[in-house]
């Protein structure tokens, strides 16, 4: 078992048709251009599918949408929609959208074909070949589906070959080979490629896993090595049931494992991840490999001792190479590597004996089940060494927002800088937006400085509290290219967040003192 090393593997990713068939996932027509624009231009993916034909006119007005846009920029051949086998509707229903290329939809099974459609072999071939014909005759190019392949391989391959004699000849750019229900496993996948690549080696072939058994990557490995082109894949592995191979996955072990050569841009996949993220209401769990928050983040102490030590717990999947950093976690598995790694990038020296004392309160912490967080060891740092508190060059004197029915919250905000008061008043889509917007006018009205964008915001309630106790805030924020969490804890929600906030702008604040040029507000 081998693959050629330096081959050429296309992706063709179907976030837009297979992906949405998530439960309870749809996106609206615009969403659908800006991921479409993402995928082709950013991520640089060969294909993408876009839709189903005749689902809603929302649907058709999405396709013509993205077929418009991708004619402008010379990526017309590169949208695809999938169409089925019924006379011309289908083929009408794309080409009125501007579309190219239809994906048709076969039936790959025997069973699939007697028992779904009541056909025989014979008769469903004969409906194929129609339609074909009519979509040649638009002047459409075609893909081939051959759905439940895998079951039809397996249990009825006498079928799948009478289907692929017959239209092995025909204008079909694609033979697209899905493990529709999840059933195969890497070895049976190598197998049943195999067969189908051995007997039609002129034949382009791509192969389409689902994730029921957790072997998409697997699985579309194994269909690489046994001689398949191409591979469709999803943005964070979206899909009906249990979604199909994720992207970024796919690329990773692709790239690795097995040397080939794919046009995926991997400085890009975190962006697109997390636009899908939003757009799909569909979070990313942080153990997702290569985009989950925790993945390049190192817990134990002796793995950071290790990577002082020549790298010695790095891999080959460096975070880098997907614009991200490798971190060290601060809890109870903490041991004194980790916490240098985090002071050295903080800038902070610490006595052999205070790194000690730093270390066991971080336990402490961990054993409480508390977070954490980079931002929060200096105010550690400080309380441990006996100094008094970090001082605050910034300073919240007072706050008002309110909100009525049918008017924008309003907030009123006047804060003090290095002694020098300012004050700014505006209005947001919520009470902590205005509050924010508020101070983000001081900054680039009254200081001309620039203010780190909010990236993600996360109200939690402590491990063991009560829901009219303590809650938590956890903010994402992102300054001059880096990464930034604060938190805040209060009885009352917009309490918290302003405290994560006050800590993210004494941060930047710092910054400023050591390097004023950094944050000036561009011009």
């Amino acid at each position: 078992m081998g693959t050629e090393k330096g081959k050429y593997v296309t992706i063709m990713d179907t976030t837009l048709r297979d992906g949405e068939q998530t439960n309870g996932v749809s996106f609206v027509p615009h969403e659908k251009l800006i991921l479409a624009r993402t995928l082709l231009l950013d991520a640089n993916v060969d294909r993408i599918e876009v839709a189903s034909a005749r689902v809603s006119d929302g649907e058709k007005e999405a396709v013509s949408m993205i077929c418009n846009w991708a004619k402008s920029v010379d990526c017309l051949h590169r949208i695809e929609v999938l169409g089925f086998v019924d006379e011309t509707s289908s083929i009408d229903w794309i080409k009125e959208t501007g579309c190219q290329c239809v994906n048709l939809l076969v039936k790959g099974s025997l069973r699939h074909c007697s028992e779904q459609l009541k056909k025989s072999p014979e008769e469903h071939l004969h409906d194929v070949l129609d339609t074909l014909s009519y979509a040649q005759k638009q002047g459409m190019r075609v893909n081939l589906y051959l759905e439940d392949w895998s079951g039809g391989i397996k249990d009825s391959a006498e079928y799948v070959f009478f289907l692929m004699d017959h239209l092995k000849d025909q204008k079909i750019e694609h033979f697209m080979l899905p493990d529709t229900l999840g059933i195969l496993t890497p070895d049976q996948t190598y197998r049943c490629v195999k067969l189908m690549t051995d007997r039609y080696p002129n034949l382009s072939f791509d192969f389409h896993a689902h994730n029921d058994y957790d072997f998409a990557v697997a699985n579309a490995m194994a269909a690489i090595q046994a001689g398949a082109n191409g591979l469709h894949t999803t943005i964070n592995g979206l899909g009906e049931r249990a979604g199909n191979a994720p992207l970024a996955s796919v690329q990773a072990a692709l790239k690795d494992h097995y040397h080939v050569q794919t046009g995926i841009n991997e400085s890009k996949l975190m962006e697109i991840c997390h636009l899908v993220e939003s757009y799909s209401c569909i979070a990313i769990p942080p153990n997702r490999p290569v985009v989950g928050e925790s993945v390049f983040t190192q817990v134990a102490g002796v793995h950071a001792d290790g990577d002082n030590k020549s790298g010695l717990y790095c891999n080959g999947l460096l975070p880098e190479r997907f614009g991200r950093k490798r971190e060290y976690a601060l809890g109870k598995n903490s041991g004194k590597a980790n916490i240098l790694k985090n002071l050295e990038e903080l800038g902070l020296a610490l006595t052999p004996e205070q790194t000690k004392a730093v270390t066991k309160r971080i336990i402490e912490l961990g054993d409480k089940k508390e977070l954490v967080t980079q931002e929060d060891l200096p105010y550690i740092v400080a309380d441990v060494v006996k100094h008094s508190a970090p001082d605050d060059h910034v300073k919240l004197d007072s706050y008002m927002v309110s909100t009525s029915y049918g008017l924008k919250p309003l907030a009123s905000v006047r804060l003090e800088i290095d002694g020098k008061s300012y004050e700014e008043t505006a209005t947001g889509d919520g009470q902590y937006d205005a509050f924010v917007r508020a101070v983000r006018h001081i900054y680039r009205d009254k200081l001309q400085r620039k203010f780190p964008w909010l990236t993600n915001y996360a109200v939690s309630i402590p491990p063991g509290g009560r829901t009219d106790a303590l809650v938590q805030t956890s903010i994402s924020w992102t300054f001059d290219g880096k990464s930034y969490r604060t938190r805040g804890l209060d009885a009352d929600q917009m309490e918290a967040a302003i405290k994560a906030t006050f800590k993210m702008l004494n941060l930047i604040e710092d910054l400023y003192t050591q390097a004023p040029e950094r944050t000036k507000e561009n011009k």
